[in-house]
């Protein structure tokens, strides 16, 4: 499939009247939703937004490429659009930029629109195509620009007197990845020097570099934002960049990376080795990574193991238990008892999980048992004084969601340590430190460790476990507050995690007593801000468009299902006055709930799972009171268009 296949002529915008970079990505996707190739407005100004938020499109010289591979795209699609005045598009080089490529591609599509979308990058970085783009009057020329048989292709150079190997990688793997690979192509032929550049976009890794590549190469350059093979690389001299970089400054990379002047890169050849391209990664972003490593990996047994149990207590509320027999609640019916025992075996791998895969996040495969020994522990709460069968039985005390969370971090920890011991040991002894030495040291170490840890955070997973069982009256009305404003400050950021994955780890030691209070205001402060949306633009209609009218009509759907980023468009196109009105009415909704003393068994599902709480009439009350609320703040303060 060539690029101008994908070229709608009838979606083009050759005159974008847009001048900030919402107004003009709601410009294209609102073509995009006209002519029937988008269906779902807000879910696919969602998608283009939440890649936006990890690094803009804008890719200089003029040039933006926002794309989104989403459930809402009924085929893949390139929209053109162009704008004389220029949009203020936070581009990388921070110019106005005219020329834009919304690329919109179906979830599930296969591969023949990457390969149509890698061409792009080739005609965009041709001596003079903008202008041709710039100059042309009809959809039909623009068209035709895009003929493949007009194209010239670059050499690469291979024999030339120097030669550098690369690695281009995007988070995405569409747009950047193949823009960093011809404009590192393009300049490297200009300069005389031979290049080979491997991508490891979307549809794979093409033209993978072989180790007669790397060994031949005088140095290598690695521009990446995700993770990549990296052992490979051990003995070379190695520079490594944010994919953007390979895109602004090709030269400087290149020429760098020809003088070989970096450190050499030293790994083991049978690790995993991958990389973030971020070099300067602070302490924070580095553990929120790490945490949500683990927190992603974890939550499809929360979510699948939590809603069978608490289908367990709701079967065996409808079909009735004696008063003498509540304690078997959940089992009682033989039905009941299937779906409990189910949930609880999902449920189990909860800890391990998470505590595997941030070490995995830390250091790799090697880790994942290290891991999965802390998580377990955690679980089990074995520690020093309770190692006989006996005491634990009797005594012992697991740590729990906050346990695992530290011995995840532990075990990582303790494999990095190992790989630095271990740097000197023969290569032939490679095998032998991925298969023996890793797996068996680092379990040994960190269950040892693990012995201590579990000690302090037993007491404090205790002490957490009988604050949430008291909570009552003014503690719970605090603390739904504070946990249902969280929800909406940042609706699906780093803040709105940390309320809901607190809220998650209450469930393990609440779910046996009808739930969570915590779980049930995280769910109700993190319906609110969509709903308010649709409250909002139906109260105040004329301080709103037609499309942010339809935008809220859509987030009924999205808040009554608890997806909290539904509300994201608003937030970005008004931050100042629509996230303190989510807040008020999430926070509201939260105390509420705490207040009550609603419990909730299931992590997600919003309305759907409304009769798994212990209050569902007053529960959907108080979601509904703090939505109207936001809503008439924010039209209030919302000026009108």
């Amino acid at each position: 499939m060539e690029i101008k296949e994908l070229l709608k002529p009838e979606v083009m915008l050759l005159d974008l009247q847009a001048t900030d970079k919402d107004a003009a990505i709601t410009e294209m996707v609102q073509s995009l939703v006209k002519y029937g190739y988008v269906t779902d407005f807000d879910a696919f100004k969602a998608g283009i937004w939440a890649r936006e938020n990890q690094t803009s499109t804008g890719l200089g010289e003029g040039i933006a490429m926002p794309h989104s591979k989403n459930a809402a795209v009924v085929e893949p699609v390139v929209l053109f659009a162009r704008s004389r005045a220029g949009v203020d598009y936070a581009a990388l080089d921070g110019a106005p930029v005219h020329l834009f490529f919304m690329i919109a591609a179906p979830e599930g599509a296969n591969d023949t629109h990457l390969e149509a979308l890698a061409n792009l990058s080739k005609f965009l970085l041709q001596d003079g195509f903008t202008e041709k783009l710039s100059a042309a009057a009809t959809p039909r020329e623009i068209t035709r620009l895009f003929d493949l048989s007009a194209l010239t292709e670059t050499k690469t150079l291979e024999n030339a007197a120097h030669f550098i190997v690369a690695v281009t990688a995007c988070t995405t793997g569409i747009a950047h990845t193949y823009m960093a690979e011809e404009a590192l192509k393009k300049t490297a032929a200009e300069l005389g020097i031979g290049i080979k550049v491997e991508t490891n976009g979307a549809r794979g890794v093409d033209n993978q570099l072989t180790a007669s590549d790397i060994e031949k190469a005088d140095g290598v350059l690695v521009a990446a934002d995700k993770k990549v093979a990296m052992a490979r690389f051990a003995g070379k001299s190695l520079l490594l960049k944010p994919v953007a970089a390979a895109i602004r400054e090709p030269q400087a990379l290149i020429e760098e990376t020809v003088a070989a002047k970096m450190p050499v890169y030293a790994a083991d050849s049978n690790e995993a080795e991958s990389v973030s391209a971020d070099e300067k990664e602070s302490l924070g972003k580095a553990f929120y990574k790490h945490l949500m490593g683990g927190v992603s990996a974890m939550l499809p047994f929360v979510v699948g193991g939590g809603i069978l149990i608490a289908l367990a207590f709701l079967i065996d509320q409808s079909l009735g238990v004696p008063h003498s027999a509540l304690s078997s609640l959940g089992v009682y019916h033989p039905i009941a008892a299937y779906f409990k025992n189910i949930g609880v075996v999902a449920f189990s791998f909860m800890l391990p999980v998470l505590a595997g895969f941030i070490a995995n996040s830390i250091a790799d495969k090697p880790g994942l048992v290290a891991g999965f020994v802390a998580g377990s522990m955690a679980s089990s709460g074995l520690a020093f004084g309770k190692l006989d069968h006996g005491a634990l039985s009797a005594s012992a005390i697991p740590s729990g969601f906050l346990g695992a969370l530290v011995g995840g971090f532990l075990a990582g920890g303790v494999i990095l340590v190992l790989r630095k011991l271990f740097k000197n040991l023969p290569k032939s002894l490679d095998g032998i430190k991925a298969i023996l030495l890793y797996p068996l040291l680092g379990a040994f170490v960190t269950g040892f460790l693990m012995l201590f840890i579990n000690i302090p955070m037993g007491a404090v997973n205790q002490g957490l476990s009988d604050f949430l069982k008291g909570l009552s009256g003014s503690s719970a009305l605090i603390l739904g507050l504070v946990v249902g404003g969280m929800m909406a400050i940042d609706m699906g950021g780093p803040i709105n995690k940390a309320a809901y994955i607190f809220a998650t780890g209450t469930l393990a030691s609440t779910v046996a007593t009808g739930g969570s209070v915590v779980m049930a205001a995280v769910m109700a402060g993190g319906m609110v801000p969509p709903l308010a949306t649709f409250v909002a633009t139906l109260l105040f209609r004329t301080k709103f468009s037609q499309e942010e009218r339809n935008a809220g009509l859509t987030n009924i759907v999205l808040g009554l299902s608890f997806i909290t980023e539904g509300a994201i468009p608003f937030g970005a196109a008004d931050p100042a006055r629509a996230i303190p009105s989510f807040m008020v009415g999430a926070a509201v909704a939260g105390g509420l709930t705490g207040a009550l003393g609603i419990k909730l068994m299931a992590p997600h599902g919003g309305v759907f799972v409304l009769a798994l709480s212990n209050h569902p009439l007053s529960y959907l009350l108080f979601i509904l009171v703090g939505a109207v609320m936001s809503g008439i703040i924010f039209g209030t303060l919302k000026r009108t268009k």
